[in-house]
């Protein structure tokens, strides 16, 4: 016999074949954020309020949340009940009106009170449905419809506190009514009995054995069930709260009715006090009017409000406003409930693309509790923004990437795989090991291979890499004074130094890097250091200091290449004097000027070749500059900000090769043998 087989996507939670979530992209944003002067801790929270390019965040799911709460307050009205109990009662009305004109046999005096009695019933359906409760209805099917009131404000009155209830007690016997009366007597007294704190759970076990079938979701302890009562009774009287007070007058005179009796009332009272007393922590004078159209039933009213109830609980739980929140604190259940599937895997996807920020190391806590990047996470982001800088270089020269470590031609002991156009030297023993493994692989055996060889394939061959071993010593002094900030260029500066200094401790790693930020005084950085710094909001561009420092790691490296990237956007207007204070003048004070001037020849004497970044287009700015390179012989380059990181690193690499040490003069320039793709 054939079969026949459907398949389809899958749908019970996340896919178990799917990839692993990819933190490249969180890390980048993050990373952005964090160089923009942002907490990793914010950083991380922004990026999963916002999501990525294909996945939806925090603040989608929020969205989502509020549009399902302005639709249920919309759409919906309270007087569904009502709205029934009005309808049934006309209806009666009706048919006994027929009944009475059809009687022919009916006395004439009897039939003059009946339709006496049926003019003068209120308007009001709780007063109408009280006149007529004495009343002999000559009509079945008015009669009928009366008693369906009564029995519909018990199932409506029952499904408020019992979910399921209305239906399951539908065309229900004088025996079934007995047995719930039952349940509610006994539940009472259980409920009692914890108030007092004697319950046992043999008590629980008991009621569950005998009334089970009432509570579908089966708890397993009083608790359990004190938790979905007290949730659903404090959601009918949040719903009772947001009526109007003549459709509560209404409801509360009808109640009484409810299976012809009040005792039904009176139970519920006597439920709702003791579900108050033992759950005082719930929302029980909570209201929230609706103005919609369709009318909501007693029981479906309240399930709303506990939607309500959900949902409000979401938006504050995704909103992540509190201190210390984190995904976790987002009830997933409750969430696939409101919004489907689709936002549960939302949800489970960025908590696990959380914890893989963490546990993949580029994140960790430090000493003082909050989050930090890992130096992995910057070099991470570090080769990110060199692989950038590398394709603007190639793009604009026509050059193509290698994976040649320096363009030297010495062997750094590791090897790669050959690729078209590489002229490294081949690694002989790496080439013919995967030969022989890929043989083994495909079957054969040592035997053959030694009556046969081994074959080589173009797969198998692996070359020497190669490192430059010239030195330099660089010194990349970024300006951090408050014009940078407000101006737009503190990340284009960070992003900056971060591709250079990724450059440098992968493909030049005899070259000695100094970063050096300068404000209304200077001072090194670490790169892990610089990336987090907020922005300076004090006024001051002590170059003067920046220089001093730069000096001095020029004097600490004497047989290297000084190479000097100074990246500005204002002229000197502190310095540092003797005493070690710093002296601040706006306009530059002439002072100022000279001494900066004059650890720049120094650098110069030294053997530095200085290249300025200039930022902004101020004319008196760009002839200060200009002035300054020509004293020292020196380049001018005045990228845009998002050329900035691409002109640095192409004067690096110039200026070490012995080229020109700026754009526009291509002498010994390539981006050849330094990126490692």
């Amino acid at each position: 016999m054939s079969r026949a087989s459907r398949y389809g996507a899958y749908v019970d939670g996340p896919d178990p074949l799917a990839p692993p979530v990819d933190v490249r992209e969180a890390l980048d944003a993050i990373g952005e954020d964090v160089m923009a002067g942002y907490s990793p801790d914010h950083a991380l929270q922004e990026f999963l309020r916002r999501g990525g390019a294909d996945q939806r965040g925090l603040d989608d799911l929020a969205r989502r949340v509020a549009e399902k709460r302005r639709e249920l307050v919309g759409q919906h009205a309270l007087d569904g009940t009502l709205r029934e109990v009005r309808e049934l009662l006309d209806r009666a009305l009706l048919e006994e009106r027929k009944q009475l004109a059809r009687d022919v046999d009916l006395d004439d005096g009897d039939r003059a009170l009946a339709e006496l009695t049926l003019d003068n019933v209120s308007p009001s359906p709780a007063a109408a449905v009280r006149d007529l409760n004495g009343y002999e209805w000559q009509s079945s099917q008015a009669r009928e419809d009366f008693e369906r009131i009564k029995d519909l404000l018990g199932r409506e009155m029952l499904d408020q506190r019992f979910a399921g209830m209305k239906d399951a007690l539908e065309n229900a016997t004088d025996a079934d009514r007995a047995a719930v009366h039952e349940m509610l007597d006994d539940l009472n007294g259980l409920l009692e009995k914890r108030q007092q704190g004697v319950d046992t759970q043999a008590d629980f076990d008991d009621f569950m054995a005998k009334h089970g079938q009432h509570f579908p979701e089966r708890p397993q302890n009083l608790d359990e069930l004190l938790d979905a009562l007290a949730q659903r009774s404090a959601a009918a009287q949040r719903m009772m709260n947001s009526m109007t007070p003549e459709q509560r007058r209404e409801l509360m005179q009808l109640s009484n009715q409810a299976f012809g009796s009040p005792q039904l009332t009176e139970a519920l009272d006597r439920l709702d006090g003791n579900l108050q007393a033992l759950r005082p922590g719930e929302d029980w004078g909570g209201s929230t009017p609706m103005d919609g159209d369709q009318g909501l039933g007693l029981g479906d009213g309240t399930g709303v409000f506990q939607d309500l109830a959900d949902l409000d609980a979401l938006a504050e739980q995704l909103a992540q406003s509190h201190r210390g929140s984190t995904l976790d604190d987002v009830d997933l259940e409750a969430l696939s409930r409101q919004l489907g599937d689709d936002a549960g895997v939302d949800l489970r996807t960025l908590k696990e693309l959380e914890q893989a920020l963490r546990e993949s190391g580029v994140m960790e806590r430090g000493t003082d509790g909050r989050l930090r990047l890992t130096p992995k996470a910057m070099r991470q982001l570090g080769k990110a923004l060199l692989r950038d800088v590398a394709s603007a270089i190639s793009g604009r020269r026509g050059q193509r990437d290698t994976r040649a470590s320096g363009a030297a031609g010495e062997r750094s002991g590791g090897t790669r795989a050959w690729e078209f156009g590489d002229t490294e030297p081949w690694d002989v023993t790496r080439t013919v090991t995967n030969a022989v493994v890929r043989t083994v692989g495909e079957g054969g055996s040592p035997a053959s291979m030694a009556r046969d060889g081994v074959r080589l394939q173009i797969g198998d061959v692996e070359v020497q890499e190669t490192e430059e071993r010239t030195q330099a010593c660089v010194a990349l002094l970024v300006d951090t004074s408050f014009s940078m900030a407000m101006d737009g260029r503190w990340v284009p500066m960070k992003r900056t130094a971060l591709a250079l200094h990724t450059l440098v401790s992968t493909r030049f790693r005899g070259d000695a890097l100094e970063l050096i930020a300068f404000g209304r005084h200077a001072e090194t950085m670490e790169i892990e250091q610089l990336t987090a710094l907020d922005a300076q909001y004090a006024k001051g561009t002590n170059l003067h200091h920046a220089l001093l420092l730069a000096n001095r790691h020029f004097r600490k490296h004497p047989n290297a290449q000084p190479v000097l990237l100074i990246v500005t956007d204002g002229e000197p207007t502190s310095h540092l004097e003797s005493s070690g204070e710093v002296y601040f003048s706006y306009p530059p004070h002439p002072v100022t000027i000279a001494l900066s001037v004059r650890e720049l020849e120094a650098s110069m004497r030294l053997g530095a070749r200085t290249t300025f970044f200039r930022l902004g287009d101020d004319p008196g700015l760009a002839r200060f500059i200009d002035q300054m390179a020509r004293q020292v012989d020196g380049s001018v380059v005045a990228p845009e900000l998002d050329d900035l990181g691409v002109a640095v690193v192409e004067s690096y690499l110039g200026t070490r090769r012995g080229g020109s040490s700026g754009p526009g003069d291509d002498g010994g320039w390539s981006s050849r043998g330094w990126w490692a793709g």
